[in-house]
């Protein structure tokens, strides 16, 4: 029995345990002298059911997904003959992969092992016998979860609340995923930077303007084992968000204000739509129109007024990135701008304002501290961009306020520090973990101000 047959099966189940718990309901109901004789609707004890009959084969077919494979791979390595079974645990996980694959039907030619043979065989017979006791497991445990949920149905029964109840949890339980999710992404990146700080000092991280990190085969290159100053790759990093939110701030809060304020109906659920497309065009496009367009023009003007433009430069990269963060200032502007009270509006039409100084006197200042919010939070987007940096700001860590220079930032570094196959004891390598460490903290703290900033200056209408 295939795993879609049975979860086809435990549909069936669990759409017979619904419609069944459903119609008991309507039926007591109707003998009790009505369905308002009923603690809960009908809809409730049919979930409840339904509920009941699927929460534990989930359970099952969950535990034995993360069990089976190990248990598998445990008889068959067992099963080998001694002078396979004592290679050392490297060995073994290559000889386990080659049994994997020979019993998907994977072999690259040459003449296959019998031993090996052997152990596919034995090991599809045992994913064989796995899934044939899983849906046997399901099937049944499901019977009588059903047989068990009916015994207990009965007009009296507080359905809503144990429906209710199960979705509560499930709710924990998803917000406990995403919380333990971050945990584990923060520990992962924690424990790889202390690494790189067991070999390279905090201190020359953190201050040290020199940022190379190739380990030197000779003696005359930089360093004996490189320069890991990441002052250059944040000042990159700081210069291209600067310009890009220059670009995105004005144009997007005076979007947002026409928007809000001065466009008609028609007007506004036209242009929104396609101002908010830019979010959705994919960074690599962006990253093509600065690499084709926009930075050879900028070079060309540049070369025309006699000044020293690099082929890559940051205003490239700030420009173009701040062109894709405008949608995301307009749009959090516009419903924190739409947020404040009409009647704020009304009253000071009434003092004899004008539109213009309604907007600037009134409008603005109510929804300032969302729009400062927004703001912070677009500059969280604008650090942690990659692509766009990629294809128009280079990969040279230059320590420069000239934006017409090649520039790099941090999320860049960590993609080049990573990219092929790597060794992850070199400090070449557990410097991507000690950015990515430290550019977590920055962006952090940011949200950390925006959340500040809006919940300290908000104010409660009525």
């Amino acid at each position: 029995m295939s795993n879609l047959f049975l979860t086809t099966i435990l549909l069936g189940f669990v759409s017979f345990g619904y419609l069944h718990g459903k119609k008991f309901a309507f039926s007591a109901g109707n003998k009790a002298g009505g369905v308002q004789k009923l603690h809960s609707r009908p809809t409730y004890h049919g979930m409840l059911i339904a509920l009941w009959c699927a929460l534990p084969c989930i359970l099952i077919l969950f535990v034995w997904q993360f069990v089976e494979p190990a248990i598998i791979s445990s008889m068959v390595l067992s099963s080998l003959p001694d002078t396979l079974s004592s290679l050392p645990a490297e060995r073994l996980g290559l000889i386990l992969n080659d049994i994997k694959n020979l019993s998907m039907g994977l072999h690259f030619g040459g003449q296959i092992d019998p031993e090996l043979l052997k152990a596919s065989n034995y090991y599809l017979h045992l994913q064989q016998t796995g899934l044939n006791i899983k849906s046997a497991s399901v099937i049944v445990l499901a019977i009588v979860m059903l047989l068990i949920g009916f015994r207990l149905l009965r007009p009296s029964l507080r359905a809503r609340n144990h429906v209710e109840r199960i979705i509560r949890y499930f709710l924990i339980f998803c917000s406990l995923i995403a919380i333990f999710t971050t945990i584990g992404i923060v520990l992962s990146v924690l424990f790889e930077a202390l690494r790189f700080f067991q070999k390279v000092s905090l201190a020359e991280f953190l201050f040290s303007l020199t940022w190379s990190p190739q380990i030197s085969i000779r003696p005359d290159q930089v360093g004996a084992s490189g320069e890991f100053g990441a002052v250059s790759v944040f000042a990159g990093t700081m210069l291209i968000s600067a310009i890009a939110m220059f670009v995105a701030v004005p144009i997007g809060l005076m979007s947002a204000i026409y928007l809000s304020e001065y466009a008609s109906k028609r007007m506004r659920a036209t242009a929104k739509p396609l101002i908010e497309i830019l979010a959705g065009v994919p960074t690599v496009v962006y990253g093509f129109f600065a690499a084709l367009v926009v930075a050879p023009f900028i070079r060309n003007a540049g070369t025309a007024m006699g000044l020293e433009v690099s082929s890559e430069s940051a205003l490239a990269a700030g420009l173009i990135m701040g062109i894709m963060i405008i949608p995301f200032v307009m749009s959090i502007a516009d419903d924190v701008i739409n947020a404040v009270p009409q009647s704020l509006r009304d009253g000071s039409y009434g003092l004899g304002a004008t539109k213009s100084e309604t907007v600037k006197n009134v409008v603005i200042p109510a929804a300032l501290p969302g729009i400062v919010g927004g703001i912070l939070l677009a500059v969280s987007r604008a650090i942690g961009e990659t692509m766009i940096v990629v294809m128009a700001a280079g990969l040279s860590a230059n320590l420069t306020a000239n934006p017409l220079q090649a520039v790099t930032t941090v999320t860049v570094q960590i993609v080049t520090l990573l990219v092929g196959d790597q060794e992850f004891d070199s400090p070449k390598t557990l410097a991507a973990f000690a950015l990515g460490l430290l550019l977590f903290v920055v962006t952090l703290i940011l949200n950390i101000v925006a959340l500040y900033i809006v919940r300290k200056y908000r104010e409660e209408y009525e």
